[in-house]
């Protein structure tokens, strides 16, 4: 009776925790889990983007003369990303005179999210006052090439423009008690600035997924 009651416990653990480990997956917020992403030392996908507030097109080789290249990716709606924005561009402005070149890209499908279609972009941006370009990835093309399925998503390239990190901007998350930082992401930029290795151990991005076009 014993033995039964044992294995009948076991059981009811093991089915728990696929249930468990079920449901985490699929919340929004989940981190990414996708395979095929793009591996560290990769080199930087090419890219030609128009700026919402400027309008002008820009490539990843207009930057690069910097030494490090961030692009990060990201939208207006997500509430990962309104919790980290300030944070971002408080970062962005901080390195804007340490030799980073820094980018930020919104590939949702405008139609099924109208807050992230162009004319609302600019808006955030303007109001905002971002210190780097905002480009919209209209194909979504750009977005495919980085495999990028969160917002926000981080990917750092060295001055040879091979990826030495793609993780989260730090441990605060929407509704926790953390404080918004970025130190990890500033952690990798100061690592590439200063000529020395990024960890290879990194957390992965939590946010909201890519809305990708049907």
């Amino acid at each position: 009776m014993r033995v039964q009651q044992v294995l009948a416990g076991a059981v009811v653990v093991l089915l728990g925790g696929f249930l468990f480990s079920q449901s985490l997956s699929a919340l929004p917020g989940s981190p990414e889990r996708k395979k095929d992403l793009l591996p560290l030392g990769s080199p930087a996908p090419d890219f030609r983007l128009k700026d919402v507030v400027s309008g002008k097109t820009i490539s990843r080789d207009d930057l690069a003369a910097h030494k490090a290249l961030l692009v990060i990716f990201l939208c207006r709606h997500c509430p990962y990303v309104q919790h980290d924005k300030a944070g971002i561009i408080q970062m962005a402005r901080d390195y804007a005179a340490r030799d980073a070149g820094i980018v930020a890209i919104s590939a949702n499908d405008p139609v099924a999210y109208p807050d992230d279609a162009p004319e609302k972009l600019k808006e955030m941006a303007v109001a905002d006052g971002f210190p780097m370009p905002l480009l919209f990835d209209e194909t979504q093309e750009v977005a495919k090439a980085y495999t990028a399925v969160a917002t926000p998503d981080f990917f750092l390239f060295d001055q040879n423009r091979k990826l030495v990190y793609r993780g989260q901007f730090d441990d605060s998350r929407p509704g926790g008690d953390i404080p918004v930082t970025g130190k990890d992401v500033r952690a990798a930029l100061d690592a590439v600035l200063e000529g020395k290795p990024v960890p290879s151990e990194q957390k992965p991005p939590m946010g909201c997924s890519i809305k990708w076009k049907k």
